[in-house]
């Protein structure tokens, strides 16, 4: 379940009659519990309470009781052995009328009325998985509101299913637009007297709907129509004391869709909601997934943290305009500067959705100019930067305009915060039909005549619910000399999930300009667009985006080209998570690059502290390259032959269509059970899963000499044929119909004279060394691994080295985070000094240490031993005895962190690329050693 769910779920049950046996179950359920989990508590078969209660290990400790006792059987609750003992995170007491719990890890409580509890649901999202931040548990209004209007709008569309049509989207995307207006607007005193709007439906519309779409209708008449004009157009009396509002969200059709009396009910519900504590920094985005089929689904995760978002904006320009407030002092002058040159920024998002980088822009500004005005005694001032400083462009029309609308809230609440209700009041209406959010392809538009660079004009065609009453949205403000900002959250797919028409926008930037660009991001268009942007006006520009644009084959492809522009790294954010708000989110792994052509003498690096997941750590440095790391602007190029002298890494072998060769244990042995002369053609068969597991499946492995002796075996014939069938059935690749003359083989056919390396290719992030091993000659590693044969057992200390691990974690692309190993991108490319005898013979005694620490655990698998939290202690010392080994040969002392480890690491990798290669070492062929 997610938190929208969840709160109606909530809702529901504090709205039924109090039952103290049942409450427990019900409230469990509402958090996502599943009938079987439910089941087992109510046998007691999990139910560890020692109180009469329910307990639920790792949960929560529940107790119903009789009236007037709630705070003592809460206390009774915390002092309950069973409540330690099975690691309750919560406690909770109620008798049906009061309604008490406590935060057991936070010391957080809550104390309500039975009825109000839903208020307070975020406070146990937890117990659904969901990771919340402080401001969602203490007040949740937001998916509240969100939970009441979708029900609202689903319940609409059943009535009135033509709404829901593609020709009658944007008219039912409009009609949720006001409503929202309007519940924000009757509870913030805009509309005289508080629930005016919800109160005046009430009164004059019927208990069963029937003329409700016409009451609405005409409170949204009254609303575009100016009070001189509406005895002229038959207003009726009960709807000309709602204001004026204009701003053109309600010019054009006031048609509504009809009502049931259950959709009346929902808005009724809506309505009394306190809409005052309506947070425009994310309302925007969870009111957008409403109307959005394909995000209704996922109601409730669209939340996106304020601090998130202020690790875009802060480093991108506040953080400067809070140092000039507190270089300005008390100096009137200099605070009247700051404050000019504020009216004259403007923040742009190309990607904004419905507002939240832009909302959060704003706020952040109106405080810093709060406090210009305070200190220059000057408190009720009107703010000097207007909303149309605060542009976007979004895809879709109608998050486009709640973006608008947002923002609109947003300064209301601004001015109501700085200058006081009054001033707020007298200013707000009507609202302006600027149109400033620009709803369109931000690929395919030219941003500078969006933000043009001396900013006196905006002429674009407008398609939004504020329907402008000119043809051409028109904006016009003197801008001279300003400065703007681009950042946002724009839309990231990897090149094998974009669409046709995903792909064209790609095309239309890059082709003929960039070489491979097929193998770019989606995301990689909003850089190159702000590259080019800032080569024409005063900017600067920062996006979260995919961490693989700054990893793998999309650094060379991509970054030469935004440095082509003039424009450099000013700071960046190194690898996290972007959560959001669904359950058990483990959210989508970002980076946070920032760029300009304007410089400062030194940038910033941001990183999470080694260990932690919040603790943000920032560096001074002179130069920030494509990989995120303080160093000179060098793009890793794929080797096909190691730059450092190393054995060559290679793939396994690939069965290529030849799944028949290859066995579970169980079908290997009954296979040699059936025909024991079968032994001498199995072999076990390594992959990465294979290996990390300890867990080797089998294959049948026959060499050229032994391929007639292999085919007189019925058992192993019928195999081989199955393999020549699959490979025949490939009709369009050529190199499976080559194969089906010798489906005995694997496309390779490679093995070690005395030994093989094994690299998995795909591992963990959370593991603290890269897995490598040492196998037998006679195991055959398949293509999910790579391997390097008879290589020295010096190469497996590299290997397993934090410095090799940081290497590959920057150079290499990732999955998600984890780690996906490349032979010419991490391997042929990793820096190693030049080795004397005795530096390989210390690094070979290295590796056998950590070999002889893994095998004292025997039968322990990689899987086991690298685990973080139960790493033995003789592996973790020999791992420390090679990276210290191996770090001395490099600096001659340790390495302090990881940051000092990559500055070594590319200053090395530029003085290999620049010296003569090495001489080539021959690369095994395939059919050697079979």
């Amino acid at each position: 379940m997610n938190a929208v769910e969840i709160e109606q779920a909530i809702t529901d049950l504090a709205e039924q009659p109090f039952d103290p046996i049942e409450f427990p179950y019900a409230f469990l359920e509402a958090f996502g519990n599943k009938a079987t989990t439910i089941k087992r508590l109510r046998a007691g078969a999990s139910n560890k309470s020692d109180l009469g209660g329910v307990l639920q290990t790792n949960n929560i400790h529940i107790l119903t009781c009789e009236e007037g006792l709630v705070t003592h059987k809460l206390a009774a609750l915390k002092a309950s052995p069973a409540t330690g003992k099975a690691k309750a995170k919560f406690i909770l007491a109620t008798d049906g009328k009061d309604f008490e719990a406590e935060d057991l890890i936070s010391g957080q409580t809550v104390a309500c009325a039975f009825k109000d509890f839903p208020d307070h649901f975020g406070f146990f999202l937890s117990l659904a998985g969901i990771s919340t931040v402080r401001q969602i548990s203490e007040d949740a209004f937001d998916i509240r509101a969100t939970s009441r209007l979708n029900r609202l709008y689903v319940e609409l569309l059943k009535d009135n299913p033509e709404w829901g049509t593609a020709e009658r989207r944007h008219d039912m995307n409009k009609f949720m637009a006001r409503l929202i207006f309007c519940f924000f607007a009757e509870d913030t005193d805009i509309f005289i007297g508080k629930r005016r709007f919800t109160d005046t439906i009430a009164q004059m519309s019927e208990r069963d709907a029937s003329n409700m779409h016409e009451v609405i209708s005409e409170l949204f008449r009254a609303m575009n129509t100016p009070r001189d004009e509406r005895t002229a157009v038959d207003i009726p009396r009960w709807a000309t004391e709602f204001p004026y509002v204009n701003g053109a969200l309600f010019s054009g059709s006031v048609e509504v869709p009809r009502f049931s009396r259950i959709a009346r009910s929902y808005l009724l519900h809506v309505g009394n909601l306190d809409w005052t504590r309506i947070n425009p920094d994310i309302f925007g985005s969870m009111i957008q997934a409403i109307t959005e089929d394909e995000e209704r689904g996922e109601l409730g995760m669209h939340y996106t943290s304020v601090p998130n978002i202020l690790k875009v904006l802060n480093p991108l320009f506040l953080d400067e305009l809070r140092a000039k407030l507190d270089e300005a002092g008390d100096n009137p002058r200099m605070l009247l500067n700051l404050r000019k040159r504020m009216a004259r920024i403007r923040v742009f998002d190309p990607a904004c959705g419905s507002g939240n980088f832009l909302v959060i822009a704003y706020k952040e500004m109106r405080a810093i100019e709060a406090e210009i005005n305070q200190r220059r005694s000057e408190p009720d001032r009107a703010s000097d930067m207007p909303l149309t400083n605060f542009r976007g462009i979004e895809l879709r029309d109608f998050p486009a305009e709640i973006a608008r609308l947002a923002l609109v809230i947003a300064e209301y609440q601004c001015d109501v915060l700085y200058r006081g209700q009054k001033l707020a009041l007298a200013e707000f209406l009507p609202l302006r039909s600027d149109n400033w959010i620009t709803c369109g392809n931000a690929l395919r538009l030219d941003w500078l005549s969006i933000c043009p660079p001396t900013g006196t004009s905006v002429k674009l065609k407008a398609d939004d619910v504020f329907d402008s009453p000119l043809d051409q949205a028109e904006i016009d403000f003197e801008n001279e000399g300003g400065e703007t900002y681009i950042c946002g959250n724009p839309p990231y797919l990897g090149s094998k999930w974009q669409s046709a028409t995903q792909k064209a926008d790609l095309g239309a930037l890059f082709d003929g300009r960039v070489k491979n660009w097929k193998s770019l991001d989606y995301v990689a268009g909003w850089f190159l667009k702000a590259a080019d942007y800032g080569t024409h006006t005063s900017s600067s520009a920062a996006f979260v985006a995919t961490n693989s644009i700054c990893q793998g084959q999309q650094v060379p492809i991509l970054w030469p080209e935004i440095f082509a522009t003039g424009n450099v790294i000013v700071f960046a954010h190194t690898s996290f998570k972007w959560a959001n708000l669904a359950s058990h989110n483990a959210g989508v792994t970002v980076v946070i690059v920032g760029i300009s052509v304007i410089p400062s003498p030194t940038r910033r690096l941001f990183s999470i502290k080694d260990g932690s997941h919040d603790l943000v750590e920032c560096k001074q440095v002179e130069n920030i390259n494509a990989y995120l790391v303080a160093a000179p602007n060098i793009e890793v190029q794929p080797a096909t032959r190691p730059k450092n002298g190393l054995t060559p890494m290679q793939f396994g072998n690939h069965p290529y269509y030849g799944a028949a060769l290859i066995l579970s244990n169980g079908e290997a042995g009954h296979l040699v059970a059936r025909s024991p002369e079968v032994a001498r053609f199995v072999r076990p068969f390594y992959g990465s899963k294979e290996f990390i597991d300890a867990a080797p499946r089998a294959c049948l492995w026959i060499s050229e000499p032994e391929v007639e002796a292999a085919l007189a075996i019925p058992a192993i014939a019928n195999r081989v044929e199955d393999v020549a069938r699959s490979r025949r059935a490939a009709t369009k690749d050529a190199s499976a119909q080559k194969l089906a003359d010798a489906p005995w083989r694997f496309r390779e056919q490679t093995m070690g004279n005395s030994h093989a390396l094994i690299v998995p290719r795909v591992s963990s992030e959370n593991r603290p060394y890269l897995p490598v091993g040492l196998l037998e000659p006679h195991c055959v590693i398949q293509e999910k691994a790579f391997a390097l044969y008879d290589a020295p057992l010096w190469n497996l200390a590299l290997i397993a080295s934090r410095l090799h691990l940081v290497w590959i974690a920057t150079v290499c692309v990732r999955l998600e985070m984890r780690f996906s190993y490349s032979n010419t991108l991490g391997w042929n490319t990793f820096p190693v000094p030049i080795l004397t005898e005795k530096m390989r013979a210390d690094l070979t005694r290295c590796a056998e240490e950590i070999l002889l620490a893994r095998e004292h655990h025997f039968p322990a698998t990689i899987s086991d031993l690298y685990d973080p939290e139960k790493m033995p202690s003789d592996l973790r010392a020999a791992h420390d005895r090679n990276d210290e080994v191996l770090e001395r040969i490099y600096i001659g002392r340790r390495f302090k962190n990881d940051t000092e480890r990559l500055e070594k690491l590319f200053d090395l990798y530029t003085q290999i690329t620049s010296s003569p290669a090495p001489v080539k070492s021959k690369k095994r062929k395939a059919g050697a050693n079979t």
